[in-house]
């Protein structure tokens, strides 16, 4: 059952951070409300406000520019999924989204909530940090900027401040001759991935890896990169007997858990066959162009 609480819907987003910084400590913010209320209904949080800011047009924004990519916090899966021009520049990411959970979740559930959610589960914060992705936090008093990869703490802990809001994601220009691939292990089809894969690879002009990311979802408390795979794959000539020592590495850098889901043992066998096979699909792409 939920506990009673005040609702508040602010008029903007200076409204809205006023209203975090009243009642710090206190305050939750509602987005799509996909995973708030659940915790909610299970006893597991109980705010004595919800902020909605599900409403706040100047949050809700998918923007390209000479810096790259911007995404406001409000903008949903679903405006992910459908964008052409995302679909274009980034086509990694409506790619992504398309496997994320129901078609209804992605209709309201918001990139910015996902996020802060910090289940490390979740399939766009891999995504977003193979590519480089920076966020955006308010508030009352201003802004500050952070890695991607630095916002995520442990389970389900962030570096948001009690009166602090997401309010942008930013993804710098995809480099020429790239490739990025994302994959995750689910039972269902919709359900959230037992354990993902991100591969990012970028070529020389002799087709020798120049750069690598290596990123893994439900495989620790956060999202993970796999530095030691990329270490092994920076400027190799790609082939399969170099893929299988990346995944292997990734293998052993992980830290998963057992649960009702997956144990140990099957998540890390997980990361060794995804990150090998994402491996080989992001140059596959890359050698395209």
């Amino acid at each position: 059952m939920i506990r009673d609480f005040h609702y508040l819907r602010p008029q903007n987003l200076e409204e809205a951070l006023g209203m975090l910084k009243e009642h710090a400590g206190e305050a939750k913010v509602i987005g799509g409300g996909q995973s708030l209320l659940i915790l909610m209904r299970q006893g597991l949080v109980a705010p004595e406000y919800l902020v909605d800011i599900k409403h706040l047009d100047e949050l809700n924004y998918i923007r390209f520019d000479q810096d790259g990519l911007k995404i406001g916090a409000t903008t949903t899966h679903r405006a992910l999924e459908k964008s052409r021009e995302l679909a274009e520049r980034y086509p990694i990411i409506p790619e992504m989204e398309r496997t994320l959970a129901s078609i209804q979740t992605r209709n309201w559930g918001t990139i910015g909530g996902n996020l802060s959610h910090a289940d490390p589960a979740g399939d766009p914060a891999p995504v977003l940090i193979a590519l480089g992705a920076t966020v955006k936090l308010a508030k009352a008093d201003g802004f500050r900027e952070m890695p991607l990869e630095e916002f995520f703490l442990d389970y389900f802990e962030t570096a948001l401040e009690e009166d602090e809001l997401l309010v942008e994601i930013a993804v710098p220009p995809i480099s020429p001759r790239t490739g990025v691939a994302f994959e995750k292990f689910t039972i269902i089809g919709c359900d959230m991935g037992i354990v993902s894969a991100t591969a990012r690879l970028t070529l020389d002009e002799a087709g020798k890896c120049k750069e690598a990311r290596v990123v893994l979802g439900g495989a620790a408390p956060v999202p993970l990169r796999a530095r030691g795979a990329e270490e092994i794959l920076g400027g190799e000539e790609l082939k399969e007997e170099v893929f299988e020592e990346a995944a292997q590495k990734a293998s052993e850098e992980c830290e998963p858990i057992s649960d009702i889901h997956a144990s140990e043992g099957y998540r890390r066998e997980l990361v060794r066959v995804l990150t090998r096979r994402m491996l080989k699909r992001a140059w596959e792409r890359a050698a395209q162009g």
